[in-house]
C-alpha cells in the first residue's frame, strides 16, 4: 500500500497480489506494463517469481523494479550490475521509487544476449534447407547494405572535403 500511494494520482492502475503466486499469475494473465516486485513475499519468494520473469522471454521485456530492504540479500542471488532491471532499497522517498520507474523502463527495452535454450530451436531450423535459403538471402542483403553504407562513407567524405575546401 505504500508503494501505491507514492505513485502519481491516476496514472497507474494498480494490481496487487498477497504473494509470489498470486503475482506470479498476474503477471502472467494481465501482461501487466511495470512490476513492482517485492523480494521477500509468502508462499513464492520474490526471487523465485523473478526467475521466472527472467525465464520468460514475454515477460522479460516489462519493466521491473526489485524491492529489498536488504540488497546484500539480493546482490546474494543476483550478480549486479542490474542491467535488464531495477533495484530500490526500502526504505525509499516517492522520487526515488520515481526514478527507479523510470529506469526500469529504459532497461526493459536493452537488447539481452540470446540464451543457448532460445538458440537451439533457431539452431534446428538453420538445418533445414528452407532456413538454409533465407539465412544464404540474409547474408546477401547485409552484403549489399554493406556496400551501399561504404559508397555513402565516401561520398560523405567527398562532401566534407568540399565544404571544408569552400570555408577556406
Amino acid at each position: 500500500m505504500r508503494v501505491r500511494d507514492m505513485l502519481p494520482q491516476g496514472n497507474f492502475e494498480v494490481i496487487e497480489a498477497t504473494d509470489g503466486v498470486e503475482g506470479l499469475e498476474a503477471i502472467r494473465n494481465q501482461k501487466p506494463n511495470l512490476i513492482m516486485l517485492d523480494f521477500l513475499l509468502p508462499r513464492m519468494s520474490g526471487w523465485e517469481v523473478f526467475q521466472e520473469i527472467q525465464a520468460s522471454p514475454e515477460l522479460q521485456k516489462i519493466p521491473l523494479v526489485l524491492m529489498s530492504g536488504r540488497r546484500e540479500e539480493v546482490t546474494e542471488k543476483i550478480q549486479g550490475p542490474f542491467e535488464y532491471f531495477e533495484f530500490i532499497q526500502k526504505p525509499f522517498e516517492q522520487k526515488e521509487l520515481i526514478e527507479a520507474i523510470k529506469a526500469s523502463m529504459v532497461k526493459a527495452r536493452k537488447v539481452r544476449p540470446i540464451s543457448t535454450a532460445a538458440a537451439a530451436p533457431a539452431a534446428a531450423a538453420a538445418a533445414s534447407g528452407e532456413s538454409a535459403a533465407e539465412i544464404a538471402a540474409l547474408k546477401q542483403q547485409v552484403a549489399t547494405l554493406q556496400k551501399e553504407v561504404a559508397t555513402l562513407k565516401n561520398q560523405t567524405a567527398k562532401i566534407l572535403a568540399f565544404i571544408k575546401q569552400k570555408l577556406r
